[in-house]
């Protein structure tokens, strides 16, 4: 991979949405593996996490993905956004996510992300992360013997108390019980 360095002025650019910028670079930003153009106005990322592109075929090239809200190589498609999300997601499950900061850190509006992922996946964002959180505290409950509060908190629930009500709510037993019958 050729190396474009980030210099000064193409920071600049970045973090002040320079929309003259766009066409001479698009950035990168290693974290999230997703590339935009210098006017994206998604949240800024830390400087040691950007990476320089000449064009978005060289981003993909390196595993980059382009951002759903600037679209740098054009209209990015529903279902590729989708699987984007489910991948962060998963990827992040343990910690607070709210869909404001899903949709930051996915590169699109809260109302777009909520409408697009429910329609292509069935479920809103939250009920996807509520039931991939049970999944791995399901994992957990079987598989140790971790107090009910440290996973709680382990698979990215506030408090454990919501933990349970909502654990009894999709599995219809307490995470006591489904631990005590190896369910």
């Amino acid at each position: 991979m050729k190396k474009y360095p980030l210099t000064a002025k193409r920071w600049e650019q970045i973090i002040n949405n320079d929309a003259s910028a766009n066409g001479n670079f698009l950035y990168g930003v290693k974290t999230t593996k997703i590339f935009c153009k210098p006017s994206c106005p998604s949240r800024k990322p830390s400087r040691e996490n950007v990476l320089i592109f000449k064009n978005g075929e060289d981003a993909i090239k390196n595993d980059f993905r382009p951002c759903k809200r600037c679209q740098p190589t054009g209209n990015v498609p529903n279902n590729e956004w989708v699987n984007e999300i489910k991948y962060y997601l998963d990827n992040n499950y343990q910690r607070k996510l709210s869909l404001d900061v899903i949709a930051e850190e996915c590169h699109g509006s809260p109302f777009n992300l909520q409408r697009i992922f429910k329609k292509a996946s069935s479920k809103t964002p939250q009920q996807y992360l509520t039931e991939l959180r049970l999944k791995h505290a399901q994992v957990l409950l079987r598989e140790t013997k971790l107090p009910i509060k440290t996973i709680a908190t382990r698979v990215g629930f506030t408090s454990d108390t919501y933990f349970i009500t909502t654990f009894k709510k999709y599995l219809l037993v307490t995470p006591e019980v489904f631990r005590a019958k190896k369910l």
